[in-house]
């Protein structure tokens, strides 16, 4: 195979895989919309990037470390977030960004020192990197 074909073969893949994401999108929003019910498991599914383990997301959360794990274990089986092993046990990251099908992220309730409700950060993102966060009080 020539350099040309090799080429010629990469762009027809492209090509397919462009429509394969668009035919799928509805699909992807309506099994989103139906298991990502409540603004916890957004969150929790938005928190889901495989660098954060359960405890921390499950702090976020205001929900259980083994809250988090049940439903990346639901999550995995129906294909919206994938296992990473890592030293310790299992992470999951999320298969899909929540903004690329017009959801809204939920924000984040932090505690102050006195256990009070207090800072809620609000965290905006680009192409999934966080750009900018600020506190309001």
């Amino acid at each position: 195979m020539n350099n040309e074909n090799i080429e010629r073969m990469i762009e027809l893949l492209q090509e397919m895989l462009k429509w394969i994401k668009f035919a799928g999108a509805r699909e992807v929003r309506t099994v989103l919309m139906n298991i990502l019910d409540t603004e916890q498991k957004r969150l929790i599914y938005h928190l889901s990037d495989g660098e954060r383990g359960s405890v921390e997301i499950s702090k976020a959360a205001n929900v259980s470390a083994r809250t988090v794990r049940r439903h990346w274990a639901s999550w995995a089986r129906l294909g919206i977030v994938e296992a990473l092993g890592v030293r310790g046990g299992v992470r999951y990251k999320k298969s899909f960004e929540l903004e690329d099908f017009g959801f809204t992220v939920p924000q984040i309730q932090t505690n102050t020192p006195t256990g009070t409700s207090g800072f809620v950060e609000r965290i905006s993102y680009v192409r999934g990197e966080m750009n900018d966060v600020e506190k309001n009080q």
